[in-house]
Parts: structure tokens; sequence; C-alpha cells
């Protein structure tokens, strides 16, 4: 009876400490890919005269937005998350055949490089104030993280070395680590969306012309001020019907449809919101 409650008790250890293991870096890269998305989306409406609340995009949308723009890094994160893994399995090999003092050396020259690597990243970032230095916190946070593993290996490595850390001490330590690398790329998520959403709408302006055109008819008139719209008055006094040319489809969200004039602009060129309703009839081309 003592073996078999002593093994369910080895059993959710084991399923705790995996659970422990992955769950901090899915809700870190859940929550990057959010505040990435919601960023990018935020900025590119800023650069464009509008506010992302009128889109009004869900969180999955803002998943959406993320993935195309972090799914090299985050492949990139994964591969060298299984290197680290095969190196670590390798020197753990190495502590158990009593080969400690090597791996000790390994973490320390790994855990000095992660220093000098999150402070190198910190240096370039003070001596440019006032300036936007892309992907400084991810180099930061690897450095951490970097720094982190090591002093743990080492830890580990030494022949005097309790057999386990108290689970106070490991949980604060983990939240200590979770919490700063989680605000350094939350930070680096920012500027990078921020970039990514001002060149998306750099790129609108150039490619205008890939947008779909549109024709608007309504029995009513819109009153749309930019230059490049027409107005045509089509039908009669009885049932007046008014159609305008001269626009490309932005967008259709929030129960908002999104138009740009010909000859939009970043700097200049109103957009027009119009409810997407009955009220207005919409006819796309090319």
């Amino acid at each position: 009876m003592t073996q078999a409650t002593g093994a369910g008790g080895a059993s959710r250890t084991r399923l705790l400490d995996v659970i422990a293991s992955i769950g901090p870096p899915i809700a870190v890269i859940s929550t990057v890919l959010a505040y990435f998305g919601w960023s990018q989306a935020a900025a590119q409406a800023k650069y464009m005269g509008l506010n992302v609340a009128l889109f009004d995009f869900s969180d999955q949308d803002y998943v959406r937005f993320s993935v195309g723009n972090l799914f090299t890094p985050l492949v990139c994160l994964l591969a060298v998350g299984l290197c680290v893994l095969g190196l670590e399995k390798w020197l753990r090999g190495r502590i158990e055949t009593g080969d400690r003092p090597a791996v000790r050396r390994i973490a320390g020259a790994a855990a000095a490089v992660g220093v000098l690597v999150a402070g190198g990243a910190l240096l370039v970032v003070a001596l440019q104030p006032g300036r936007t230095v892309l992907y400084a916190p991810y180099v930061v946070a690897a450095g951490v993280l970097l720094a982190a593993w090591a002093t743990r290996l080492h830890w580990l490595a030494h022949p005097g070395k309790p057999e386990a850390l108290s689970v106070g001490h490991r949980v604060g330590q983990g939240a200590l680590i979770f919490g700063l690398v989680t605000l350094l790329l939350l930070w680096g998520a920012g500027d990078h969306a921020d970039d990514v959403g001002r060149r998306a709408a750099m790129d609108i302006e150039q490619n205008l012309d890939a947008l779909p055109r549109v024709e608007l008819y309504s029995p009513s008139p819109l009153a749309i001020s930019a230059p490049a719209v027409t107005e045509t008055k089509l039908g009669t006094d009885a049932e007046p019907l008014y159609r305008y040319d001269g626009l490309h489809l932005l967008a259709v969200s929030g129960g908002r449809l999104f138009f740009l004039p010909d000859g939009w602009t970043v700097r200049s060129g109103p957009v027009v919101v119009l409810p997407d309703n009955d009220a207005v009839r919409v006819e796309y081309g090319h």
C-alpha cells in the first residue's frame, strides 16, 4: 500500500513538473501574440489617421495578425529551445558520470555570455535615448534566460548541493525570471509591432490599386468630401439614386465598411467609414 502511494505521489510530482515546465512558456507566447497583434493593428490605424477601436477586432483577430510576422521568430525560438534541452540532457549525463568540473566550466561560460549579451543590448538602448532599437528587448530576454539556465546548471553540478530546492525558493525564482522575461518580450513586441504597423500603412499607400475598387450606390447623398471621389446622380426626383466612384475597400469589420479614395496617402487623404447595412449598396471590381 505504501509503495503504491509512493508511486502515485511520484507520478503526480512528475505531472506537476511537466505542467510547471510548459505552462509559463505557453502563457508567455499567448500573451505576446495577442499584444503584438493589438500593437500592430493600433500602430497601422494610427498611421492611417484612425483608431483601432473603430475596427472592433477580437482577441482571435489580434493573434491571427501576429502569427504571420512572428512565425519565423517563434520557429527559431522553438529550435533553440530544443537544442538547449538536448544540451542540458547531455550535460546532466556528464554530471551523473562524475564530470562535474567540466559542466561547471561550461555553465559558468554560458552564464557569462548571457550577462554580456543582456548588458550589451541594454547599453545599445541606453546610448540611443529616444530611439527605438528593434529586437534589443528580445536579445536582453535571451541573455537573461541563458544566464538563468546556466546558473541552475552550475548549481546542479556543484558537488555539495542539497538534493532539491525548497518549493518556495523554486517558485520565487521562477516567478522572477518569468515576470522579467515577459516584460522584456512585451517591450520588444510593442516596438516590433509599431514598426510592422507603420510599414503596413506605407505598403497600402504604395499599392493602393491592389485593393478592390468599389462603387457605392445610395438613395441619399453621402457627402463624401474626398476630392478623388465623384458623385453621379442616376435616379429620378421621385426615386433618387447616387453613385460614388474612386474608392477602394480597405476592410470590413465591426459592422463598418472602410474605404480609401484614389490618391490616398499616409500624410493626407481621408478614410471613408460607412455602416455595413442595406442603406448603401457596394459593388466590387478591379
